[in-house]
Parts: structure tokens; sequence; C-alpha cells
């Protein structure tokens, strides 16, 4: 009975100590210290596709048509996000509109883009006419878009516009 006992005090003690110990070289998960970016050769690595992953074909009767889209680019992008994460990274984008009640909202590639090596969207939304509001919280809207290893390969920058301002993150 006192040997359980003492075993589960002990424990107990050790497990609440790593709270406090979190920031030392005690806890093994700072073991390896924070983690740096470093420019990775995607050409050699990953190739210009995937050949696992199959073509989409280009017509199908069972593929649903996507109708065009009408939705006009919000006032300003505030906010630009790429967050990594295995196979890809996630675009996330965060802008105001003009008017209140903006809804499906998009990120929308920009087909006349110039360079190769740069990813153009339009952040838009489809947009009521109605009351312009000095609330920028009742006007704030969020998109994201999945980019994969291939998507990105090659990829120097990526650039999302709005109607008054255009956000660019480099790598």
């Amino acid at each position: 009975m006192f040997r359980s006992l003492s075993v589960i005090l002990v424990s107990g003690l050790v497990l609440t100590s790593c709270g406090t110990v979190r920031e030392s070289r005690l806890n093994p998960f700072n073991w390896f210290g924070q983690g740096r970016s470093e420019a990775v050769n995607t050409s050699v690595a990953t190739g210009p596709a995937n050949p696992l992953l199959p073509k989409r074909r280009a017509i199908s009767f069972f593929d649903k048509q996507e109708a065009d889209y009408a939705g006009r680019p919000v006032e300003t992008v505030t906010q630009l996000l790429i967050e990594r994460r295995p196979g890809g990274a996630i675009l996330r984008v965060t802008g105001v509109a003009d008017r209140l009640g903006p809804f499906d909202v998009k990120l929308v590639e920009d087909e006349a883009n110039p360079d190769p090596a740069t990813l153009s969207y339009t952040l838009s939304a489809l947009q009521q006419p109605g009351p312009r509001s000095t609330g920028e919280w009742a006007r704030t809207v969020t998109a994201a878009v999945w980019l994969t290893d291939q998507d990105l390969a090659g990829i120097s920058a990526i650039r999302v516009a709005g109607r008054t301002n255009v956000q660019v993150s480099r790598r």
C-alpha cells in the first residue's frame, strides 16, 4: 500500500512539474530548438507533377459544371497567411468588404497573370447593394485555398489583390 501510494505521489509531482519547466532543457519538446525556414530545391524532390494523382478529365457525365462566379473583389485585403502543412500549404486571406453582408467568399485565380513564378488571386465575394457600415467586424471576410507541393513548385511569390490594395508574400 505504501509503495503504490508513494509511486502515485512521485509520478504526480513529476508530471505536474512539467508545466513549470516547459521552457527548460528538461522538457523533451525543447531538445531540438526552434524551426528555421530553409530553401528547398523542389524541382528535384517533387518533379513537375505527382504521377500518382489522376488527371482530371475534361468532360464527364457525373462531374458538376460550375456556373460562372459573379463575385466582385472586396475593398481591402488585410491579411495574407501561408500555413505550411504536410503535402502543401493553406493560403488564408482576410479582407474587408465595402458593404455589409458579403457572402460566398472565394479566392479566384487570375488567369491573366504574366509571371509564371507568381500565383495571383483575387479575394472576391458576392455583395448585395445595401448600407455601408462603419463597423469593420461586420464586413470582414476570410477565404482559404489548399495548395499542393506540386502547385507550389517553382513559385516564388503569392499575390492576392483586393479592389484597393494587394498583399504579396515571397519565399
